[in-house]
């Protein structure tokens, strides 16, 4: 792909500055003796004195001898004060007349020796006396600018282009850095409380032979040594009950799992959960220990136990509502579906609107009741509780009516949060369950649990009464940042393969260029930041709506192009 006219003129400035003799990524460590929020936060005690910083060039402002830039470290932003005779005491004035002015550019990580000051107007800055390149961007960064009314242009907002050039969203919109130190104190607050009850965090196989622990369709992969299959693990669970069979009373895990399903607002085939198995507990003191934990996480991450979630306040405070899963269906329904077969569930499907086909057996469609009907209103923290066996593979049988299992499900937001069990250590039970989930197999469903004898095995050597709990911390990452695409919450989501952009010539590139800053923008305005004549820009613009790089749209407020 052609080189923009930025791309190319930073090249040249790249070829200068070695010319100069000076390496523009050098190997040196450059060390530090502070940070921007350092600085700002002790101004008082470091007004005077000489700091050492390094950080990412994000605006200037050139007045003649004297200029204004903008530095930003991982810890925040502040100004910096370039004067020419500080920086170039001595008769050679190169470092400033033509490194900083000219050769330097948007975006290069430069570090700076100098004192710290305020400026007339009280700003707090620091006076650079020595100024050295540390690397330089060859690639302009979008410029996003705030008007004297405080609306932004030129914002790096496009969803797509951010979570497909993560470091860039990182670098110009400080808000998502936000999200992700708020991401490491959630697991940080989970892995102290549990910790401090003496659990034990461990590592179990993300490539397994068997794919158990859940209900979903796995990613397949061979090991050559071995001549094998393998599957990247749906769940963990499986592997940390064997370790309560072997003599731990506490096992958590944060782990990454996968699954090969769909990809939606909530959903990423890649994701993390946290699983936790206590022995001698049962889902009853499950539910109270998740109380208090996401009480405790709401208060750690956002200071009180109230978080706003889209239009709704959720409040983690403990305790949260019970309610029977097939009670919430014949809430929610009308219709009581407790011990109903196969055909009566799929009468009741039929009657409220539900597809359903013939490899869904009662449990599936349970699910699909629930999810479709009652799941979206359970706004405050719910636990859904004592569903169906045929739902539950791996959960005990309900201590009061053997239909049903000791197991319950998080709701929050009208999505599902947790999902814990009393966990199933009778073995011959568990294989019969197992079988039951063949069977599903044998009629089609591609989720059904596989038959892992090994586990059974375990089992047969004598399980404790054990509960275990999930908790999808991609989801409660979302829920305690606001945020309602899981998108926004991992670093580096799945996406789609990038459209391969065909090669453009200059005036191309020009607006391609401006739409990848900012899309859609007005289609007059846009023409007019690119500078070009008419006839060049008729040209571009048809050649790029040509090869559906971009489109012209009308609306109410005029004629819009936007990048496709």
């Amino acid at each position: 792909m052609p080189l923009s006219e930025q791309e190319i003129v930073r090249r040249e400035s790249l070829t200068k500055l070695r010319n100069l003799g000076i390496n523009p990524y050098p190997a040196d460590a450059f060390k530090t003796t502070s940070s921007v929020k350092k600085v700002i936060t002790d101004f008082e005690e470091l007004e005077g004195k000489e700091v050492i910083l390094a950080g990412r060039m994000m605006s200037r402002r050139i007045m003649g001898s004297a200029s204004f830039a903008e530095l930003k470290d991982a810890s925040g932003r502040m100004q910096i004060y370039v004067n020419r005779d500080e920086l170039c005491p001595g008769e050679d004035k190169t470092m400033y007349n033509e490194v900083f002015k000219k050769l330097l550019d948007i975006g290069d990580i430069i570090g700076i020796k100098g004192t710290v000051f305020k400026t007339k107007v009280g700003e707090k800055s620091v006076s650079v006396n020595q100024l050295t390149l540390l690397s330089k961007a060859l690639r302009p960064l979008p410029i996003v600018k705030v008007d004297a009314e405080g609306k932004t242009h030129d914002a790096f907002s496009d969803a797509e282009m951010r979570y497909r050039q993560r470091y860039v969203d990182l670098i110009v919109n400080d808000h998502v850095k936000e999200t992700f130190i708020k991401r490491t104190k959630i697991t940080n607050t989970i892995r102290q409380f549990f910790n401090d009850r003496g659990y034990l965090e461990v590592e179990t196989p993300i490539l397994q032979p068997i794919p158990g622990g859940a209900a979903a369709r796995p990613f397949v992969t061979h090991h050559n040594a071995l001549d094998m299959p393998l599957y990247l693990r749906i769940a963990n669970e499986l592997y940390l009950k064997r370790l309560i069979v072997g003599g731990f009373d506490g096992v958590y895990e944060f782990s990454k799992d996968f699954r090969n399903e769909g990809m939606d607002r909530t959903h990423n085939p890649e994701f993390t959960v946290m699983e936790l198995y206590v022995a001698y507990k049962d889902y009853h003191w499950m539910m109270e220990m998740t109380e208090q934990l996401l009480e405790k996480v709401a208060i750690e991450s956002n200071g009180k136990t109230e978080v706003q979630i889209g239009k709704n306040t959720v409040n983690f405070k403990a305790p949260y509502a019970r309610v029977p899963i097939l009670e919430a269906i014949k809430i929610h329904t009308g219709f009581d579906v407790a011990g109903m077969n196969e055909e009566e569930l799929r009468e009741v499907c039929k009657k409220v609107g539900i597809e359903t086909d013939e490899t869904m057996g009662v449990g599936k469609m349970i699910d699909e009741l629930f999810g479709e009907k009652c799941e979206h209103h359970y706004i405050q923290p719910t636990f859904i509780t004592d569903y169906p066996k045929e739902m539950s593979p791996l959960c005990k049988e309900h201590r009061d009516n053997p239909s049903l299992t000791e197991r319950f499900e998080l709701m929050v937001n009208g999505k599902e949060l947790a999902n814990a069990y009393t966990e199933l250590n009778d073995p011959i039970d568990q294989l019969a369950r197992f079988q039951d989930q063949l069977s599903l197999s044998e009629k089609g469903d591609d989720e059904a649990m596989f038959i892992d004898k090994d586990f059974v095995r375990a089992l047969e050597y004598g399980m404790p009464p054990t509960s275990g709990i999930g908790i999808g911390i991609d989801r409660l990452v979302m829920f305690m940042t606001n945020n309602l695409s899981i998108q926004e919450v991992l670093f580096f989501p799945q996406m789609k393969p990038e459209k391969k952009v065909p090669e453009m010539g200059p005036d191309e590139k020009v607006v391609f260029d401006l739409l990848k800053s900012s899309s859609p923008v007005e289609l007059n305005a846009l023409k007019g930041q690119t500078g070009l004549s008419n006839k060049k820009w008729d040209f571009a613009i048809k050649s790029l709506t040509k090869h559906k790089l971009a489109k012209v749209e009308k609306t109410e407020e005029g004629l819009f192009v936007e990048l496709l």
